[in-house]
């Protein structure tokens, strides 16, 4: 069968990097004489829009009809962040509708590829991609968020304290986009750790973890994940794996600052797992519930300081990709 590659690039995706990453990877695409269309992504929300706009008019999911019967498969290619990949994927959702994509890193932490050991060299990933011929399932999360009525899809994590506000205050930081530039983009998470930690106080949650229902008098960091990293690279929750239809869950206590510290330490050691104040879970379904109003943040994307009730699950999504499986 034939491609049709149509390429949905976010040129601003790590402070311009999706430029960078697009003028390295249409060469390729001519290389190997693929049939391709450009869509570039021009202000915020545009991505969604041309998403919306190609499911309704272009893109086919992958079933054994369309296989047997079409000459040319129309596939779409995500250009971007993990930002961007995840108002792609939210808008099929949104819309009932599903269809193989594929990806090319070009944000500042990329921890989606370095969850499903996609290449984030981007003439690897574009080589790869021209020679992938069908797509794997990978495991994504959904929620469902009962006080404000509203549901998404999730292809890294979704976080309540700490790391969502440690995602507020890096998303609204000119540091930032100077890293950036110079290829530092994750550095700005750890300085906007610096500013929040001392800020950040502990809150009760309520969990229910496959039945099981736990109370947190103080969480101060609350994590529910699809692979193990957070932050740009940061392995909050080792053991995870995208490839699982399993849902990982980490709360972290507000504790001392020299126990935090030793946390910390573990934590860059992939050894977090020994401290008593940091508690990992593996379940098939979760619920958390929040009263006290705090930032939230969805695959790196704001949620606005609030009370949670949240209930997640899985399902699949067809990536049209070479992993390191």
């Amino acid at each position: 069968m034939n491609f049709h590659y149509h390429l949905l690039i976010n040129r601003a995706a790590g402070s311009g990097n999706g430029q960078k990453v697009a003028d390295k990877m249409l060469p390729i695409f001519d290389q190997y004489r693929a049939t391709y269309s450009v869509y570039y992504s021009e202000y915020p929300g545009h991505d969604a829009e041309l998403a919306e706009q190609l499911a309704k008019a272009t893109l086919m999911p992958w079933t054994t009809e369309n296989q047997e019967t079409l000459t040319t498969f129309p596939l779409l290619v995500i250009v971007g962040g993990d930002g961007t990949l995840h108002q792609v994927l939210n808008t099929f959702y949104q819309l009932d509708l599903e269809f193989p994509v594929a990806y090319v890193p070009a944000g500042s932490g990329n921890d989606f590829a370095r969850g499903i050991g996609l290449s984030r060299n981007t003439e690897q990933a574009v080589t790869n991609l021209l020679n992938t011929t069908e797509p794997q399932e990978i495991n994504l999360l959904t929620y469902q968020e009962q006080v404000t009525d509203t549901k998404g899809v999730l292809v890294n994590n979704l976080g309540i304290g700490l790391d969502a506000a440690i995602v507020h205050a890096t998303n609204h930081s000119a540091t930032k986009e100077r890293l950036n530039k110079y290829n530092l983009g994750s550095l700005s998470y750890i300085l906007s750790i610096l500013r929040v930690f001392f800020t950040q106080k502990g809150f009760p949650i309520l969990v229910d973890v496959g039945g099981k229902t736990i109370n947190f008098e103080k969480a101060f960091l609350c994590t529910t994940t699809n692979h193990p990293y957070f932050g740009g690279g940061v392995a909050i929750a080792p053991t995870a794996e995208a490839f699982k239809p399993t849902i990982d869950f980490v709360v972290v206590e507000r504790i001392n600052l020299f126990k935090i510290i030793w946390i910390v330490i573990l934590l860059l050691q992939k050894k977090q797992l020994k401290s008593k104040n940091f508690h990992h879970f593996t379940t098939s379904k979760l619920r958390i519930v929040s009263t006290t109003p705090q930032f939230g943040q969805a695959d790196g994307e704001d949620i606005a300081p609030q009370s949670f009730d949240l209930q997640f699950g899985t399902k699949n999504q067809s990536f049209w990709c070479q992993t390191k499986k």
